[in-house]
């Protein structure tokens, strides 16, 4: 499903042992769809991992990084999470099975199987930059260089407010559609296209790969099983983030289901950490916004956000522009939060703090 991106140079499964939960259970082999674009082991620049939403979507709807390999040479990595995809489906298993570490576990696996684990990035999309923060938090990887979180969440109660905030503006049978959840996924993924249509990804139609990577959990022959877990229960991250060492780049769209208040936390409490909206863009703005990929850096100048990616992996972050200073204000200098927003249809809304700085 990535026609539309350049075909990757591998893909296919690798194996993946998975030792067990803390108790001891679940010992097995599975096993992990993997598409790589460029040789990670051979690039002067650092690959990128990039972890799909969900939990419980698949990698297809991420086509749109491969353009960092195209473009600019960097090794970009995709993969379909357990249970889903191209990856070792799991029915029957418990629901106790579905637990973040088993994730992280396999993210390990996958790091250490391609030989990149002293030097890596990693971007996570909505469910994924929580996968991509816990991650950093609980195993302290030596050699994970940068992170984004990519339209992502904070905590389950702020992106469970955003939700029913935004889902207010529907009609009573999308609402409806909306709160019955997987109790019943025919009536769900009729209301969650309606409501991804405004704050989801606005392209019409659905990208192709955005649509099947939908249809893959609701679809007649999806699998729900990862999306029905209860994986995110009450989960929250907020205070943990003072731990994430690594320089990170938050990011989120104007009209997105993750607004300002679920991604605010990511910068309050990372000490190394840039933020920027895609002022036309809503969860999905490498959809949205992709074109901005085409122009090189001197042409975007600060408000070439994905270009900005590209070449921020190579960079070193730790010298003084990213010290760390309280909070003052989330503003871009010398403009109003207006001027800001009227500046350019196209431009990014930057916001940073004298120390944090987007460069």
């Amino acid at each position: 499903m990535t026609s539309a991106s350049s075909p990757p140079t591998k893909a296919g499964a690798i194996n993946f042992k998975y030792l067990g939960n803390e108790n001891g259970e679940f010992a097995g082999e599975y096993s992990t769809y993997v598409k790589q674009f460029g040789d990670p082991k051979d690039s002067a620049r650092t690959p990128l991992i990039v972890l799909h939403g969900g939990p419980g979507l698949v990698h297809d709807y991420l086509a749109p990084f491969s353009d960092l390999y195209t473009k600019f040479g960097t090794p970009v990595i995709l993969y379909d999470q357990l249970g889903n995809g191209l990856s070792t489906h799991l029915k029957d298993m418990p629901s106790r099975f579905w637990k973040i570490d088993l994730f992280i576990d396999e993210l390990v696996n996958i790091i250490n199987t391609l030989g990149i684990k002293d030097s890596f990035a990693l971007a996570g999309h909505s469910w994924g930059g929580i996968l991509a923060a816990e991650f950093a938090i609980r195993r302290h990887p030596q050699g994970l260089k940068h992170l984004i979180l990519t339209d992502s969440l904070a905590s389950s109660a702020l992106w469970n407010q955003s939700n029913a905030q935004l889902m207010q503006a529907f009609p009573i049978a999308v609402q409806e559609g909306l709160k019955s959840g997987m109790k019943d996924p025919h009536k769900f993924f009729a209301a969650l296209k309606e409501f991804h249509a405004v704050h989801g990804c606005t392209i019409k139609p659905f990208p192709p790969e955005y649509l099947h990577t939908l249809e893959q959990v609701f679809g007649p022959d999806g699998d729900p099983t990862v999306a029905a877990a209860p994986v995110l229960n009450n989960w929250t991250i907020i205070n943990e983030l003072p731990r994430i060492q690594v320089p990170t780049f938050v990011i989120n769209g104007r009209n997105d289901i993750s607004q300002d208040f679920v991604v605010k936390p990511f910068f309050d409490g990372i000490a190394k950490v840039k933020w920027v909206t895609f002022e036309k863009s809503t969860h999905s703005p490498f959809f949205e916004e992709r074109e901005r990929l085409e122009l090189p850096p001197a042409q975007n100048g600060r408000n070439g956000g994905w270009v900005r990616i590209a070449s921020w992996f190579d960079s070193d972050h730790s010298s003084a522009p990213f010290q760390s200073t309280p909070l003052t204000a989330m503003r871009k200098i010398s403009q109003s939060e207006e001027q800001m927003r009227s500046h350019s249809a196209s431009s990014s809304w930057y916001k940073w703090r004298p120390d944090k700085r987007l460069y």
